[in-house]
This record gives structure tokens, C-alpha cells and sequence, in this order.
């Protein structure tokens, strides 16, 4: 069996420190979860989530671009089983919204990341997810689904909605009874695009 080279072994340490990372992040929340703890959970030093992430932040990055990552393969999927480009906005907005209600996502994606990161339309993430729905709005407009409105102002309006709707049921007493609520005043708002016919 040969050797593992060392950018094997790098990324070896950078998933064990990412798994640990979001298990403990997700049970326990960011600022409960001890660095000692998360590295020892690894099998690791300290000094190898320093030298691969910086910091405790650089981590929950990581941590985040991974779960993003998943959420948008899932959203993907919920988008090409839509019969037109309209339906599969909406129901790729509606399965953002929906995520809300999973714990990890939750804790994680919408409570901790937001309290430490900051704003998560601003996350480099963001930025290509907003370009492609920008792209299917201005293709629902260009074919006349959609009012001629501005395509960039709608799709960060839509997008801002998705994410507020998101962060709400997150943040909710009772997240199961805010989702459905959500998504019927998402649909109705997002519907106020639709050209008269």
C-alpha cells in the first residue's frame, strides 16, 4: 500500500476537523463548543485547526460552505423535477424556506453563522447563487412570465424574502407552525411578479 502524500493527509485532518466541528456546532451551538473538545473528538492538536483554519471562525467557514454546499445539490434537484422555470423558483424557494426547519441547518446555517459572520447575503457563497437566479428572472421576464421589473432588484428582493422567511422560522417559538405560514405569504408576494395575463 503506497504512502498517503501530504495533501492526502492535509485533507484527511481538514474533514476530521470539519466533521467534528459540525457536530459540535450543531449540538451545542458555536459558542458552546470548546475548540479542546472539538479537536480531541478529531483526534487532533489545536495547532492543527489553527494551521488549517486560522481559528475557530475560519472553521465554522469551513463548516458552513460544506452544509451550503449539500443544501444547494439539494436545491438543484428540486429545481430540474419543475415543470417551468416559474414553478422551479418557487419550489426551490420553498425547499430554502423548508430547510429551516432541519436542526443543523438551523443552529448552524441560520442562528450561529448569521450572529458570527454576519449578514449571509454578504457570504462569498451567496454571490454566484444570486447570479443564477438572476438569470432565471430575467428569462422569466424576457419571455414574458414576469413584469418587465428590474431582474437584479427583483432577484434580491425574492432572495432577501427566501433568507428573512428562512431566518424566522429559525429564530421561531415554533418553527413547524411559521414554515407553512411562510411559504403561503412567499408565494403570494413572489406572485405579485407574475405578468397580467
Amino acid at each position: 500500500m503506497a504512502a498517503k502524500t501530504r495533501a492526502q493527509m492535509v485533507e484527511e485532518t481538514r474533514a476530521k476537523l470539519i466533521t467534528a466541528a459540525r457536530k459540535a456546532f450543531a449540538t451545542k451551538g458555536y459558542a458552546a463548543a470548546s475548540m479542546d473538545d472539538l479537536t480531541a473528538e478529531a483526534g487532533l492538536t489545536r495547532g492543527a485547526l489553527y494551521h488549517n483554519f486560522g481559528d475557530k471562525k475560519g472553521l465554522l467557514w469551513a463548516v458552513i460552505d460544506q452544509i451550503d454546499g449539500e443544501m444547494l445539490a439539494r436545491l438543484r434537484i428540486v429545481q430540474e423535477d419543475a415543470a417551468t422555470p416559474w414553478l422551479a423558483l418557487l419550489a426551490e424557494s420553498t425547499a430554502y424556506i423548508e430547510m429551516a426547519l432541519e436542526p443543523e441547518i438551523q443552529r448552524i446555517m441560520l442562528l450561529d453563522g448569521p450572529a458570527v459572520l454576519g449578514d449571509p447575503a454578504n457570504w462569498p457563497n451567496q454571490t454566484a447563487c444570486l447570479q443564477r437566479i438572476e438569470k432565471t428572472v430575467q428569462g422569466l421576464i424576457d419571455d414574458g412570465t414576469l413584469k418587465k421589473v428590474d431582474a437584479k432588484a427583483a432577484t434580491w428582493l425574492l432572495n432577501g424574502a427566501v433568507l428573512n422567511a428562512a431566518l424566522w422560522i429559525a429564530a421561531a417559538e415554533n418553527p413547524e407552525e411559521a414554515f407553512p405560514r411562510a411559504v403561503d405569504a412567499f408565494q403570494h408576494l413572489a406572485s405579485g411578479l407574475l405578468a397580467d395575463t
